[in-house]
């Protein structure tokens, strides 16, 4: 996927309040629903919340992402 794709998609996402699968670079899975995209160059990650997880925040590098898709 193209960084614009990814970034559409993340967007979309957490507008909907829609679970995502994110597919790293490293081959590793995360889901989550996307709480905020941030593109800015000294930040450049997407946050996202676990099913389950309220308090719970997970960051990826929107640079390590290799494949969105909604859950």
């Amino acid at each position: 996927m193209t960084y614009e794709e990814i970034v559409t998609l993340l967007g979309y996402a957490g507008g909907h309040e829609q679970a995502v699968r994110i597919m790293t670079t490293a081959q590793t899975e995360v889901v989550g629903i996307p709480m905020s995209v941030d593109t800015h160059v000294t930040a450049h990650e997407v946050y996202l919340r676990p099913a389950g997880g309220d308090e719970t925040e997970i960051a990826v590098s929107l640079a390590a992402i290799e494949k969105v898709e909604l859950v």
